[in-house]
């Protein structure tokens, strides 16, 4: 072992380094992985490091005092692959590393160089902020011939340029988790608002400004405020595990806002913490979960498992490449190339035990330690590809069903990745919920005139059974959403047809083309008091779509705020004004009629059961007296046929019946409620519809009328089954049956 560290020892390059660690090292244990705090056999605290490398020839652990002189010390010790030891008198707030030592062949995928320091893939706190100097790279990244650079080893240390792990007091007082705190929100109950930790709070007056754009920010009262009176459910956070900046993004002065660029995945991202980066942002972390669990709000991840920020073979060297790269990343036949179903240069090989069971201690430990109660899967087609196809009896997903503890919180897919074959809505088992791209562009393609007819849109609203009635699926599988943080926001959503990604660098080469808007008449800001009025009712039409239509709603943070990233639909390197909420519109008279009708919309999805069904539609009558639960109208009153299904059409009418709810409470009795007529006309001018009648209604009473800024004017209009109504144009009215 001692021939293999002086085989590899550096070069002088001029820097004093420290001798090897005088302190014995124990054997320690190979479980768990990852760097423990606890007492040694002779009641000597220290800390357990345990590092899984298959092909390594031997691991140092590398700790750091203040002043950032190192020590480092060999674990001797090799159990089923696990490097491991037990340092005595390491503790608590300790940043420390990994030099890893084996073979440098590139050409079969190996690519250890044991001058670069790398971060445990199981630390708990990372200090220290990502730059990305040439010393960084395992490979010579500035070498003459750039076609095989990547084969020329890099001996240049790189620990001065490098964030460290931070040893983390596992039991620290007031910092523990209770489950008994989750709201536990049922699926079909529960409405989403996905927020950025930094965006949605760097900008809020009320919070003091030192607590701003952190994990404390938002758990400060006037955020969670806001959260409670628009009644949503649970948050969805951007990814917070701790991610990196991209070479290309810091060349250009600008930074990762988004955070999909992970490569610590135990660790919360050290920039969102007010009470410092030495592990305090663990239990800075664990106190906003509790916050908001107070609040009854539940928290879910954004998590990105399917690649790293050591992007392609061309990328930095920060952990899992130096640490074992063949075990860790799919490699192409060209063992020096990555597989790359993602778009971000790697993919994880999941299908390597050790792979998957980083990602499932990493889950489980989010939820049992850290109190979140879902996730969110970046790209989840890749995790669930077998060797190259995406196989729904994959490791992952079959890891993920028998596991006690994350076969219990919520899952949610975005259901597809960027290789063959990956677009998979629809496709995910039972457990899961699925981001509902086809429930967005038909959504917007309705309103915004595009839609030929109204078949797609009718599966749409009443829960997308085409997609999910399989398998004991149900309603809730659908995540409906209108916009999420990759796109236009919902205000410019109908204030531009083209992107304007300028600010990006990119020449407004990147971000999608298809967006599927429309400005309603002019190209962004516009003074037009017209086409201002024209664009806050194409808002209204698509909230009260969205939050009247089956399956579980998604909004996004300041859309209900009337929130605006000038025309930008990549934000992801944002991290300014641009990309931040802007509180002051929630006191702009212009705005805040928004708001007013997101709230009354959630306060009566909340109220009415049959806005939220736990089962799906049958069209047909639940008991022998009853109506069919769910029927469609034309706009002479009559019931659809086939032929009108298929037919050019700018509306539709939905009556949903609350008598007719195959439910039973909690005591095992039936679930009743009022029956309502959505009616979603999207044609510019008025049109005439008439209300159903007998036996549907007797009475019909407007709850939600789109077409008025102020909603508070709409209840109490009354009409007659059977009446001719004239509806303004591009507008949603919401209808209360009576019998």
């Amino acid at each position: 072992m001692s021939s293999a560290l002086e085989q590899e020892a550096l070069p002088d390059d001029g820097r004093a380094r420290t001798a090897p660690g005088t302190v014995t090292v124990r054997p320690g244990s190979p479980q768990p992985l990852g760097a423990r705090f606890r007492s040694g056999p002779d009641g000597v605290a220290g800390t357990n490091f345990a590092l899984w490398s298959a092909g390594a020839e031997a691991v140092e652990v590398c700790v750091f005092d203040e002043a950032g002189a190192e020590t480092r010390y060999a674990l001797t010790e090799l159990t089923h692959e696990i490097w491991h030891g037990f340092v005595p008198g390491v503790l608590p707030g300790t940043r420390y590393g990994y030099r890893v030592h084996g073979r440098w062949d590139p050409w079969t995928g190996a690519r250890w160089n044991p001058a670069k320091l790398l971060l445990d893939p199981y630390a708990r706190a990372i200090d220290g902020d990502f730059r990305l100097p040439s010393e960084v790279y395992g490979h010579v990244r500035d070498w003459p011939e750039q076609h095989i650079a990547d084969t020329v080893r890099d001996n240049r240390d790189s620990a001065p340029h490098v964030p460290k792990g931070v040893v983390v007091h596992d039991d620290a007082p007031g910092d523990e988790w209770a489950d008994d705190r989750r709201p536990k929100t049922p699926w079909a109950d529960s409405v989403l608002y996905e927020l950025h930790v930094r965006g949605f709070t760097k900008r809020h007056p009320d919070i003091p400004e030192q607590l701003r754009g952190t994990y404390a920010g938002l758990a400060h009262p006037a955020a969670i405020g806001h959260l409670a009176r628009l009644g949503v459910t649970a948050v969805e956070l951007l990814p917070v595990h701790q991610f990196a900046h991209e070479d290309h993004l810091l060349r250009r002065g600008l930074r990762n806002y988004w955070g999909y660029n992970s490569i610590g995945y135990f660790a919360p991202h050290a920039a969102y913490a007010a009470s410092g980066t030495r592990g305090q942002q663990v239990g800075e972390f664990r106190r906003m979960v509790r916050a908001l669990h107070d609040a009854g709000i539940e928290v879910i991840l954004d998590v990105v498992y399917n690649h790293t920020a050591e992007a392609n073979e061309m990328g930095p060297m920060l952990s899992l490449r130096g640490i074992d790269n063949r075990g860790y990343y799919r490699l192409q036949q060209d063992p020096r190339r990555y597989a790359d179903y993602t778009g971000c240069g790697n993919t994880l090989h999941v299908v390597q035990p050790n792979v998957l069971r980083l990602i499932t201690d990493s889950l489980r430990y989010w939820v049992t330690e850290m109190g979140v109660d879902g996730f969110r899967f970046d790209l989840a087609a890749a995790l669930a590809r077998s060797m190259h196809d995406v196989d729904m009896l994959s490791p992952f997903l079959a890891v993920i069903a028998q596991d006690p503890v994350l076969r219990r919180v919520k899952l949610i897919a975005e259901p597809w990745d960027v290789g063959m074959g990956g677009y998979q809505v629809g496709a995910f088992p039972p457990l899961w919920t699925e981001w509902n791209d086809r429930y967005r562009d038909a959504v917007r393609d309705f309103w915004r005139g595009a839609y030929p007819d109204v078949r797609d849109l009718g599966y749409r609203l009443s829960g997308s059974s085409d997609l999910y009635a399989w398998g004991g699926r149900r309603p809730q599988a659908s995540v409906n959403f209108i916009t999420a943080h990759d796109g236009f926001t919902l205000r410019d959503l109908v204030s531009y047809e083209h992107k304007h990604n300028e600010a990006n660098g990119e020449g407004n080469r990147d971000g999608t083309d298809d967006n599927r808007s429309w400005n309603c008449g002019a190209e962004g800001g516009t003074d037009d008091p017209d086409i201002k009025a024209l664009r806050r009712r194409q808002l209204r039409n698509l909230l009260t779509t969205l939050l009247l239509s089956t399956g579980v709603p998604m909004l996004v943070a300041g859309d209900e705020l009337g929130r605006t990233q000038q025309g930008n639909n990549n934000g992801y390197c944002q991290d300014n004004e641009l990309g931040w909420l802007d509180w002051s519109l929630a006191d702009d008279p212009e705005w805040r009629p928004l708001t007013e009708l997101v709230t009354r919309l959630i306060t009566l999805r909340r109220a009415h059961p049959v806005l939220r069904r736990r089962a799906f539609f049958s069209g047909r009558p639940q008991g022998p007296n009853g109506l069919r639960d769910l029927a469609w109208f034309t706009p002479a009153g009559t019931e659809m046929t086939d032929a009108d299904w298929y037919a050019h059409a700018a509306g539709l009418s939905m009556f949903l019946s609350g008598t007719d709810i195959p439910q039973r409470d909690e005591r095992g009795l039936p679930v009743t409620d009022d029956s309502f007529l959505v009616v979603l006309h999207a044609g510019e001018a008025p049109g005439r519809f008439t209300l159903p009648g007998a036996p549907w209604a007797r009475t019909y009473e407007l709850l939600v009328d789109t077409a008025r800024e102020d909603q508070e004017a709409a209840p109490g209009t009354a009409y007659e089954a059977g009446a001719e109504v004239e509806m303004p144009g591009r507008a949603v009215w919401l209808l209360r049956a009576g019998r």
